[in-house]
């Protein structure tokens, strides 16, 4: 019998071989998880996926070897709130969505991909798009081979109110604004809750984004009333459900994100004005923090400039921008779960890792901000059987930096090697 074993294990070895395994050596891995890391490790990768890790340098004839013995390796980073279409650029931005077709969206879009995933960020959720077609043939185009980016999880067009932080004829003359209903994002009631779900399903979207309180760039005059009746945020919860959505709800003000999170949403994205019942309910409800530290601070820098931003968006980017930070330390403190997420295309593409450093300086220790990057995101997308850490069966999503995050954190803004599903891209 254990000569028969032993001739199997012969045979996987064998045949792994044959298929091109890739091996990495890392001279140090954190996996992730959290665990203690690893220093001289293999990491045995089988087409897309880790095959298994195993202690020292191991070498396997016929197998590819990337030797990173001097490099610590990651999982890849994976960032939960991005807008891929899109690059604040104020003030001529604004006037974007009457010049700008499909076709420049999306190929402006593919230039933003490049720079996340270069960066180090293997996987986002891209939580709505100026132009839903060019976002969704983008992430079909990366999951093709068509272009290189990292793994999207679009939102497609996000759900307001009239009026709300999403209405996209929000601050236009009066004649262009028409009365935008449930296929373009924005209801009124129960009902058009249900048929704006099943309208970004009949999209290809693969998650419900809503704008629950009124937001910084959107030119209205509130950066945080509540938009949303309960009954609205449940109706769309309900819906969401039946076809196995997460729900995401940009919130900034405290009321509209308590009736966001009573309601059983996924993720609050920003917080700014979170208080501490919204804290205690999340904690209760399990709801997940996505700060976006980076787009607060972006925005809160525009405001002391002149001509930067619309005079009605000014106050609120200077209110807001530099109140994210705070919420997020107390957020932290209290134990509420937190992502990573950064809001880039209001922050520029490509930047995304500045949000560790900012994470570290509200308190939070480097391990958790990657914990926070890594498996915690990937739990957020429900798929943590597949992403968010090096462990084996897991997608060989790995990058790696020179030196030590856990000593310095600001180390992850210049990541050198980035593999996604096998293949390296840097």
């Amino acid at each position: 019998m254990r000569i028969l074993l032993a001739l199997c294990a012969l045979s996987i070895v064998a045949s792994a071989a044959s298929a091109q395994t890739t091996i990495i050596h890392a001279g140090m891995l954190i996996d992730g998880t959290g665990s203690k890391p690893a220093n001289n490790v293999s990491i045995i990768i089988e087409g897309e996926r880790i095959a298994g890790i195993e202690s020292g340098f191991v070498e396997l004839e016929g197998a590819e070897l990337i030797d990173l013995s001097d490099r610590t390796v990651l999982p890849g980073f994976m960032d939960m709130h991005v807008h891929l279409d899109n690059e604040l650029d104020p003030p001529g931005s604004y006037a974007d969505r009457f010049y700008l077709n499909s076709a420049d969206y999306a190929l402006r879009a593919t230039v933003y991909a490049e720079r996340t995933l270069a960066a180090g960020f293997t996987t986002v959720r891209n939580l709505g798009a100026r132009d839903v077609q060019a976002m969704l043939a983008l992430r079909n185009a990366i999951n093709s081979g068509y272009v290189e980016g990292p793994r999207i999880y679009a939102a497609g067009k996000s759900i307001a109110t009239t009026g709300g932080h999403a209405d996209p004829t929000n601050g236009i003359k009066h004649d262009l604004r028409g009365d935008p209903g449930p296929a373009m994002g924005v209801i009124n009631g129960t009902d058009d809750a249900f048929k704006a779900v099943r309208q970004r399903y009949k999209d290809g979207s693969d998650v419900i984004k809503l704008t629950v309180t009124g937001g910084v760039l959107s030119l209205a005059k509130s950066g945080d009333n509540p938009q949303f009746t309960e009954e609205e945020v449940e109706a769309v919860v309900a819906a969401a459900k039946d076809y196995g959505f997460t729900v995401a709800v940009h919130a900034h003000g405290a009321e509209g994100m308590k009736r966001a999170i009573r309601a059983g949403v996924d993720s609050v994205e920003h917080g700014t004005y979170m208080d501490a019942e919204a804290m205690k309910l999340m904690k209760r409800n399990g709801t997940w923090y996505v700060p976006t530290i980076s787009a607060g601070k972006w925005v809160g820098d525009l405001s002391k400039e002149d001509g930067k931003l619309p005079d009605i968006v000014r106050p609120k980017a200077a209110a807001v921008g530099p109140q994210i930070q705070t919420t997020f330390a107390e957020a932290y403190e209290k134990g509420v779960k937190i992502a990573f997420g950064t809001d880039a295309g209001v922050s520029p593409h490509g930047a995304n890792a500045k949000e560790f450093v900012f994470m570290v300086e509200a308190g939070m220790p480097p391990m958790e901000a990657i914990k926070a990057a890594t498996i915690n995101a990937a739990t957020l997308l429900r798929m943590q059987d597949d992403l968010g850490s090096v462990e084996a069966g897991k997608f060989a999503d790995i990058v790696a930096v020179v030196g030590d995050p856990l000593a310095d954190i600001s180390i992850l803004e210049n990541v050198d090697f980035v593999m996604k599903g096998g293949r390296v891209y840097r």
